[in-house]
């Protein structure tokens, strides 16, 4: 239900096309593209794997403090807002910010 509400509201608006996937990862994208002062160099990676799905987040290296925050709270918040709309279709989703 999420995801298609997603589809049908927000993809349109931020000029997404979402016919084959990838919800998780333009919703991982938008939101580090909007906490950088870099947001040419944000990159996304969608791997499908036996447990679930993993989205590597990849920022270059003058905005990682911005992406992690203060004691990690951004990328907890990232992942809590990640996992909340995967957990909506049932899906298992872990979020890697790599360096």
């Amino acid at each position: 239900m999420y995801a298609h509400r997603l589809k049908t509201t927000c993809a349109p608006y931020f000029g997404f096309d979402l016919q084959n996937g990838g919800i998780m990862k333009k919703l991982v994208e938008v939101i580090a593209k909007s906490l950088v002062d870099n947001p040419d160099e944000v990159t996304v990676v969608e791997t499908e794997t036996a447990k679930g799905t993993v989205i590597e987040l990849r920022v270059a290296p003058s905005d990682m403090g911005k992406v992690i925050g203060k004691q990690g709270r951004i990328a907890k918040a990232l992942r809590t807002v990640v996992k909340a709309a995967a957990s909506r279709d049932e899906k298992k989703v872990v979020v890697e910010i790599q360096q």
